[in-house]
Formats: C-alpha cells, sequence, structure tokens
C-alpha cells in the first residue's frame, strides 16, 4: 500500500508529487502518455524538436518555492534566458510595438512607437495593476482557496485591501477608463486570454496579469518549457516517486478505513489512504470517482481552448521571441469566442520563435516557430462539426503571418493541433487550455477548492482547480493539494 496516489504527471501532479515525497510519503503517479508535463509536451518532426504548449514562464519563484522544498532550486535544475525585445506587436495600422524584460525599456519603446501620452498612460496603469496584484495575490493565489465566509476571518488588514483589487469592475471598463491609446487597450485587453477569459465580462482584478507580464517579466527556458518539466520529473525521481507512464487511471474508488481509496489502472490496484488529481475536474466528476455523496462541482463556463500549428522556419535575426499580430477590431475577437462560439473570423495571432526564446537548435537553417489562434471550447456533441473548421482557421493563422512578414511563404507547417484534439487528449476538458474562465467577479469563489469537500482524502491539482489556470497557477494548485494533504495527514494521525 502506498500513502499517496498523484493522478497525471502534469505539472500539477509533479508539484504535488515533489513536495508530498520531500515530506517523507510514499507516491506513485499514474500517467496515462508516455511522458511526464501534460500540456508543457514536445514533440519532434525529423531533428527538429519543440514545444507544444506554453511558451513563456512567467513567476518564476512558484516554481523556486517547489523545488527548495526538495533541497534544490529553479536555478540548479534549468537555465532561463532572458529576452530582450521580448514581444514584438503588430497593429493593422502599421504600427509596432517591442516589449523588453526591463519595464524602463519597454516604457521607453512605447513612447517611441506611439508618443508621450502612451507612455504616461501605461506607466500609470501598471502602477494600478501592482496594487492589484500585491492586494490579490495573497489571498487568492498563494493561499488556499477562498470562499465567501471566509473573507469574514481575514482581518481589517486584508478587508482594507480588498477594494483595491477593483472586483467591481470589469477589465475593459477599468482599461478603457485609463488608456485612450487604442494601441494599448489592445495589448492590456489581451491580458485576459492568459488564463482564457472575456475582458468584457472578467474582473477588473485580471488586470494585475499586466503588472506579472510587463513588470515581473516573462523568460525562455533554455530547451523550451518541457525542459521544465523534465526538471520537476528528475527532482521527484530523485525523492523516490515511483512514476507509471501508459497507465490511464479508469477508476478512483472512495471507500473508509485507512486505506480510502483504491485507484484503477491498467487492470492493477492502487491502494492509498490519499489521492491527488491532477486531472480536469470534470472528469473526475463524470468518469472517474465512484464514491457515496456529492461529487465535486465543475466550475463554468469553460475558458477559451487554441488551434496550434508549428512552422519550420527560416532563421530570421530580427524576428523577436514572441510576436503578437492584432487584427482590425480586436474586440470582435472576445464576441466570436464567448457570444457566437465559434473560431474568430479575424483572429489574433501568436508567434513563438523557440531558437531565440528557448535556444532550440536551428536545423539547416530552419527553426521551430510555435503558432496559435484562439477557439472556443467545445462539448463532445460538436466536436464532429468543429474538427471540419480546422483547415480553414490553419489556412487563416497562416495568412495573417505571411501577410506581416512573421512567416516565409516557403516556411513549411510541420505539426499541428486543434481545439478538438485537445478536447480528445484531456477529457472532460472541452478543449479549455486554463480550466474555468474567470467571467465574473464571483469566479475565484466558484473554482473548486484544493480539498474535496466532504471526501476526505481527495484532492485537486490543476488548471481547473483552485487558483486557475496557466503553468504557474498549476504548479501552485499541486503545492496546495499537497499542503492540504500533509495537514491531514497530520490531523488524521493526531486524531487517531
Amino acid at each position: 500500500m502506498v500513502n499517496t496516489v498523484v493522478v497525471g504527471a502534469g505539472m500539477g501532479g509533479l508539484s504535488a508529487a515533489i513536495r508530498l515525497a520531500a515530506a517523507g510519503r510514499q507516491v506513485v503517479v499514474l500517467e496515462q502518455y508516455a511522458e511526464p508535463g501534460g500540456k508543457v509536451g514536445q514533440s519532434a518532426v525529423g531533428e527538429m524538436a519543440f514545444d507544444t504548449g506554453p511558451s513563456l514562464l512567467t513567476l518564476p519563484e512558484v516554481f523556486d518555492r517547489v523545488l527548495r522544498l526538495a533541497g534544490t532550486s529553479l536555478a540548479e535544475e534549468v537555465a532561463l534566458r532572458c529576452l530582450s525585445p521580448s514581444f514584438r506587436y503588430i497593429y493593422p495600422d502599421g504600427a509596432v510595438l517591442d516589449t523588453y524584460a526591463e519595464l524602463d525599456a519597454t516604457l521607453e519603446s512605447v513612447g517611441r512607437a506611439l508618443g508621450a501620452r502612451a507612455q504616461t498612460e501605461l506607466a500609470a496603469f501598471l502602477t494600478y495593476a501592482r496594487r492589484i496584484w500585491e492586494a490579490s495575490a495573497d489571498n487568492f493565489v498563494f493561499c488556499e482557496a477562498p470562499s465567501l465566509s471566509g473573507i469574514t476571518k481575514l482581518g481589517p488588514r486584508a478587508w482594507l485591501s480588498l477594494p483595491r483589487i477593483d472586483a467591481h469592475r470589469t477589465m475593459i471598463s477599468a482599461i478603457r477608463q485609463r488608456i485612450k491609446s487604442p494601441h494599448l487597450r489592445s495589448l492590456l485587453l489581451r491580458f485576459a486570454t492568459y488564463n482564457g477569459s472575456d475582458p468584457r465580462r472578467a474582473p477588473a482584478t485580471l488586470n494585475c496579469i499586466a503588472h506579472v507580464d510587463l513588470a515581473l517579466g516573462g523568460h525562455g527556458v533554455e530547451g523550451g518549457l518541457h525542459a521544465l518539466a523534465q526538471a520537476f520529473f528528475r527532482v521527484a525521481q530523485r525523492l523516490g516517486v515511483t512514476f507509471r507512464f501508459c497507465s490511464p487511471v479508469e477508476r478512483i474508488i472512495a471507500g473508509s478505513g485507512a486505506n480510502r481509496f483504491e485507484v484503477v489502472s491498467n487492470g492493477d490496484r492502487f491502494s492509498a489512504d490519499q489521492v491527488v488529481v491532477n486531472a480536469d475536474v470534470a472528469h473526475l466528476a463524470e468518469t472517474l470517482l465512484i464514491a457515496p455523496g456529492e461529487k465535486p462541482k465543475v466550475s463554468t463556463p469553460f475558458s477559451t481552448s487554441g488551434i496550434c500549428a508549428v512552422f519550420r522556419a527560416e532563421s530570421r535575426a530580427e524576428r523577436a521571441a514572441h510576436t503578437v499580430i492584432f487584427p482590425e477590431c480586436y474586440e470582435d475577437e472576445f464576441s466570436d469566442l464567448f457570444d457566437a462560439q465559434r473560431i474568430p473570423r479575424q483572429p489574433t495571432v501568436y508567434l513563438c520563435d523557440q531558437a531565440r526564446a528557448h535556444g532550440r537548435i536551428e536545423v539547416e537553417g530552419a527553426v521551430p516557430v510555435f503558432a496559435m489562434i484562439n477557439a472556443p471550447s467545445v462539448t463532445r456533441e460538436q466536436e464532429n462539426e468543429a474538427s471540419l473548421e480546422l483547415p480553414s482557421a490553419l489556412a487563416r493563422l497562416r495568412e495573417r503571418a505571411v501577410s506581416v512578414g512573421a512567416l516565409g511563404i516557403q516556411d513549411d507547417m510541420v505539426w499541428h493541433r486543434g481545439h478538438v484534439d485537445l478536447a480528445r487528449r484531456y477529457p472532460g476538458s472541452r478543449g479549455a487550455i486554463y480550466g474555468a474562465a474567470s467571467n465574473d467577479a464571483l469566479s475565484a469563489f466558484r473554482r473548486p477548492p484544493n480539498r474535496v469537500p466532504n471526501m476526505p482524502g481527495l484532492y485537486l491539482a490543476s488548471g481547473s482547480a483552485h487558483p486557475g489556470g496557466g503553468v504557474p497557477m498549476c504548479v501552485q494548485s499541486g503545492l496546495l493539494a499537497a499542503e492540504c494533504a500533509l495537514a491531514d495527514a497530520e490531523g488524521f494521525k493526531r486524531f487517531r
């Protein structure tokens, strides 16, 4: 009998496994695919290797905190890359704006590209965004899941800080009030897509993402973000964690007593007193969990999905590490995604030159360029019809990138994945990349907590649970799930 079974070797599962093993727990991780990382994946075509998921590392201290619990550090396990310029934003009127790892350099670039007034506006907005982050991070990210009843227990100091999170307005209304530059408005609205939300409905609290991205800064990872997943995997192995790959979990059966759970995988049964689930909450509730009583609640609406491709592109010294190509009317994209539930007719295109961002090796003068457009999540009933839209969506992606010179007409697409592919690869997700969208002021309170209510010993560690989607949040979710498990195990021991 093992102490803890972790279902899934994505970043949340790896984080939980490291924390539990570092505390002396016996941990077995069951993963349905052949390698760790989950959505932080990689692939290869011939000699060209490339990431197939996230392309930017933010909040490195979250990763470092987990690794230090295991006696190592982020700096010891991977090499981060400072990107300057980091992002290049290309607008339909021909304006081009570069942002940098250093905030002062970014503000100077805004002044050159968009004028002194825009520079002043962005500086003031980022002061506002920093205040939101400072008021919200400890109460909504780096702690157990918030609850409306728990707000009353925070104390006077926290109560005084709550108005600064600006939850009573929407992202778009706060941006419109503070920013007159249409170019900056598009840049700032795009941060809603970092967790798949609609800025017309999401609380202005999400404007803190602008501070995280532009002021705290993003990084590349030598060898790609999958190298980070591999580093977490190596650390977990050093701590004695057992991994079983190609081992999809079929059932989690809740019982009672010391061996409270049986986890069934490939016909094998693993008894455990605690189970950490690094899978979509909907998959757990609808398929995996066999238990009396109420199952975990799924938070809705689902976030956006994505259509991704990788091009074998000619190496270009002038290409930025990350490029964003805006359409004529950016707000129409959110209407398409959230109102019409369709792939945007004029999508914003994101590209990552993985050689510049992550040091991926050139192959015969060519580099991997990852490209993505947003897409809506899909129900099972919509999957077949949605699959038919993929070729035209990929064609629009390519056409937009070629039209501004970000790709060459001769660059070959060597890999792609649609939103339906994501839905099928990650059961219960509907293809949503970030779990639930944060499309109202109460989203944080409705997101499933890391400790499943009324189900002792069952924990959630994924982007569909607290604190939400995105790689740093998934790692934090795994850490919080593990901390809950350790606290409960100690309490159970004392009780006995």
